[in-house]
């Protein structure tokens, strides 16, 4: 049978599929270590595998746990993080892990927000990322806060594409 050969507009495709690993230190590493701040160094990154395609990446948990400030009660909330990679994807135990580390800290919505969608930035450099947080209603109000980023190289693409 004959080889199947690729569309000049798609990448080749890579004879095995492997995933570079180096420098991972937390997937199977047993016990985790115990976090109590936040911290880009709880978060870790491999290359994009197809740093050429457009890779949308989506995360998202219903078990965030925070503090408020004034009362020290518990905040729960739902969060979601979408980012494009660019040449690093964040490692899932890792950003369990980061998330985690915010269950003591007291701090409005918007700060942890704000702090996640920083953070992510740093260690990813993406295209862009978007961070979503619906907290659990207290005293009969839920609060949603979003926060994004997009490369500005990529905004100025937009934004020319927009005005056309």
């Amino acid at each position: 049978m004959p080889k199947k050969k690729n569309s000049p507009t798609q990448p080749p495709r890579p004879s095995s599929l492997t995933s570079n690993t180096e420098g991972l230190t937390l997937l199977g590493a047993g016990s985790l270590p115990n976090v109590d701040k936040p911290s880009t160094s709880l978060l870790e990154t491999f290359p994009n595998p197809a740093p050429e395609r457009s890779l949308e990446i989506c995360f998202s948990t219903d078990e965030f746990t925070s503090m408020c400030p004034i009362t020290a009660q518990p905040d729960f909330a739902a969060i979601s993080i979408r980012y494009i990679a660019k040449e690093r994807c964040v490692e899932s135990k890792s950003l369990k892990l980061y998330l985690r580390s915010f269950r003591n800290q007291g701090v409005f919505a918007e700060g942890i927000i704000g702090r996640m969608l920083d953070d992510l930035v740093e260690v990813l450099t993406p295209h862009s990322l978007t961070v979503i947080g619906e907290f659990a209603p207290r005293g009969g109000i839920s609060l949603r806060v979003e926060a994004s980023y997009v490369e500005k190289e990529n905004k100025k693409q937009k934004d020319s594409t927009l005005k056309k």
